[in-house]
C-alpha cells in the first residue's frame, strides 16, 4: 500500500472508530460510577475511539509505528518540524487530505491543523481545564465553547453527542495521565487565507 494510501485509510479508520465509540457509549445505560470506574471507562472509550492515532506521538520500530507510552496523548511534538503545506488540497485527483508520519499534523483547505495536548499539564495541556470546558469544547466545536475552532480531522461532531457520563469518564482519564509539557502549535491557515486583507 502507497504511504498516501495508508494515510487516507488511516483517516477513515479514525472516523469510524470514532462512530463506533458514539454508538458504544450511547448504548449502555447511565450508571453512577466510583472515581476509579470513571478512569476505566474513560480509558475504554479514548482506546476505543483511536484518540492515541491522532493526539500521542509515534516510536518507529521494526514492526512500524507504536504510540510513543511515554509521551501518551501530548499532542503534535512542540519540536517537530512543521511541514509546507502541500499545494493543490484538494486537488483533481480526490485527494482531501495529508497528514504527518506521527499523524499529529494534517493539512487540507484549511491549512495545517495539529493534534491538542490532552495531558493535564496547565501550561500547554488541559490542567486548567474542568468537566464543563470540556464538554463545551465537544458540543460546540470550539475551545472552551466559545474560542477558535476545532479543525478537521477532530472528530468533534461524533463525540459530542456522547453522554454527559462518558464525556466525564473521558475526561476524568486525561485528568489521570502524567502531565506531558508540550506547547503545540497553533493551526496554520491556507496559504489562500493568510493572503487575504
Amino acid at each position: 500500500m502507497k504511504p498516501a494510501t495508508t494515510k487516507i485509510v488511516l483517516f477513515v479508520s479514525l472516523v469510524g472508530a470514532c462512530s463506533l465509540l458514539i454508538m458504544c457509549a450511547q448504548a449502555e445505560k447511565e450508571v453512577a460510577m466510583t472515581p476509579e470506574q470513571m478512569v476505566k471507562r474513560g480509558e475504554y472509550l479514548v482506546n476505543l475511539g483511536g484518540c492515541n492515532d491522532c493526539h500521542s506521538p509515534k516510536k518507529f520500530t521494526e514492526k512500524g509505528p507504536e504510540f510513543d507510552q511515554s509521551i501518551l496523548l501530548s499532542g503534535h511534538p512542540a519540536n517537530a518540524p512543521i511541514p509546507d503545506i502541500p499545494e493543490g488540497l484538494p486537488n483533481p485527483m480526490g485527494w482531501m487530505a495529508m497528514c504527518n508520519n506521527h499523524m499529529t499534523a494534517w493539512a487540507g483547505p484549511w491549512g495545517i491543523s495539529f493534534a491538542s495536548n490532552l495531558t493535564p499539564d496547565p501550561q500547554t495541556g488541559l490542567g486548567d481545564w474542568d468537566e464543563e470546558d470540556f464538554i463545551k469544547t465537544l458540543r460546540t466545536g470550539q475551545h472552551l465553547g466559545m474560542g477558535r475552532e476545532i479543525l478537521p480531522p477532530m472528530p468533534w461532531q461524533s463525540l459530542g453527542k456522547a453522554t454527559d457520563d462518558d464525556l466525564k469518564a473521558i475526561f476524568a482519564y486525561l485528568s489521570s495521565l502524567p502531565a506531558v509539557p508540550n506547547l503545540v502549535p497553533g493551526p496554520i491557515p491556507p496559504p489562500s487565507a493568510a493572503t487575504q486583507p
